[in-house]
């Protein structure tokens, strides 16, 4: 099983020149990328889990309730929010989907499992960061969700042969034949396989001149559009089955 994920979150990334880009226009930016991997996924027939960043979930009702039109699923992504926090937005976006958010994503500030079900979460899925700093192999580590305390966890998947983790960075810069051998290899091993791109690699860098480290300028904007094109085709040729987070676990 494919679990095909989304981190939709602004882009924090400085301008080159002077003149700056206002936390409006980078929320405006986040949404037109969301709405080009949506027209991607739609017209593959792919359902994915898309995990909005809680600072800007109430600021996109209208996104929100596009993406869960769709048939996608909406979780959240936890970048600094306070539990409270959490709290709140998660019982406002639920009232105006009228939809249960089930999952969140944490990656940098973590809450504990006793908190996290306290506000409702069923299920967890934490992912580390993906820097060119850290070791580009890891060591293995289990790929199995495990159940504590009434809360599922998700682990971040990793190659079982080349060890690489299946974040947005690897998919970024792997060649796409590569990463479509990696994926098929792991399936062959493991239940599944969590995928996970962030919204901000959809971002066209060449009209907004975002200040991105050189490692992480490659295959952004419209290529990043074109790869992921590519591998959902791969999937479907390959009569490969996809399941939303929720859908998988329960």
């Amino acid at each position: 099983m494919i679990l095909l994920t989304f981190n939709i979150i602004n882009i924090q990334a400085e301008t080159k020149k002077s003149t700056d880009v206002s936390d409006e226009e980078r929320l405006k930016i986040t949404e037109s990328n969301t709405k080009a991997i949506l027209r991607i996924l739609d017209i593959h027939e792919i359902k994915a889990s898309f995990f909005i960043e809680i600072s800007i979930a109430e600021k996109l009702q209208n996104l929100l309730k596009a993406i869960s039109a769709q048939g996608h699923e909406i979780a959240f992504f936890n970048k600094d929010s306070s539990l409270e926090k959490i709290d709140e937005v998660k019982k406002s976006v639920q009232d105006f989907l009228e939809k249960q958010i089930k999952g969140i994503r944490q990656k940098n500030h973590q809450f504990s499992l006793e908190e996290l079900k306290s506000i409702g979460f069923n299920y967890i899925s934490n992912i580390d960061n993906a820097d060119i700093l850290f070791p580009f192999k890891r060591l293995k580590r289990s790929s199995e969700i495990i159940e504590e305390n009434g809360l599922s966890i998700v682990p971040e998947s990793i190659s079982p042969y080349s060890q690489l983790p299946y974040n947005d960075f690897v998919f970024q810069v792997l060649p796409m034949q590569y990463y479509q051998n990696m994926v098929f290899e792991t399936l062959k091993k493991d239940d599944f396989v969590l995928v996970y791109l962030d919204s901000w690699q959809f971002t066209d860098m060449n009209r907004y001149q975002f200040k991105i480290p050189f490692y992480r300028s490659y295959n952004l904007g419209k290529k990043m559009e074109d790869k992921l094109e590519a591998f959902l085709s791969w999937i479907n040729e390959k009569e490969l089955a996809t399941s939303r987070m929720k859908d998988y676990i329960f």
